[in-house]
């Protein structure tokens, strides 16, 4: 029940498109999340991500649940749910956007911005994205990366910690979308 609950809100969020050909969705993207420090590096992967992407819109949303994230340490898991993030009071994030100057008529990867709304940690914050586009049959392939700044989103670092975690956070992501079918 708690995997269809996202679904649900995203869809909700997304209630006046018109599901057509045009539609389609990603069931499982992946968003990987990179923290250097000369301490030790973080990295996260979740791969349960849901995204509608609307080709005649050119609009993306993209939902994830903050505890699907897999760390290679317990204890990173548990310290990113329980004092970072927060899960509990913001169990998502969340991303709304369009696809500037996106062409659907060619089948050529295409280099293009997104701009949007990325909202963690309950603090919402305009973003652009330089994203890669590929149609491939009747498919897409967006993939992308870009970085983050922990303070942007009120993510409360205790001083003694600071040292082990980046002021900066580099995100990946990778969806593939198939058409959507009701």
């Amino acid at each position: 029940m708690n995997k269809l609950l996202p679904l649900f809100f995203l869809f909700i969020s997304f209630a006046d498109i018109d599901t057509t050909q045009n539609q389609f969705i990603a069931r499982q993207g992946q968003i990987t999340f990179f923290s250097y420090t000369s301490v030790e590096n973080i990295e996260a992967q979740n791969n349960q991500v849901l995204s509608l992407l609307d080709i005649d819109k050119q609009e993306i949303a993209i939902s994830m649940l903050m505890r699907a994230f897999v760390f290679k340490k317990d204890l990173m898991y548990e310290h990113f749910n329980e004092s970072y993030v927060e899960s509990d009071l913001h169990p998502k994030a969340n991303f709304e956007g369009k696809i500037i100057n996106f062409d659907a008529k060619t089948s050529d990867p295409q280099t293009k911005i997104i701009r949007g709304k990325l909202t963690i940690h309950g603090i919402t914050k305009e973003v652009d994205i330089k994203s890669t586009i590929k149609k491939i049959d009747e498919n897409y392939l967006i993939s992308g990366e870009f970085d983050v700044f922990v303070n942007d989103y009120q993510i409360k670092i205790p001083p003694i910690l600071a040292s082990n975690i980046a002021k900066m956070i580099s995100i990946k992501f990778q969806f593939q979308y198939q058409p959507y079918e009701d």
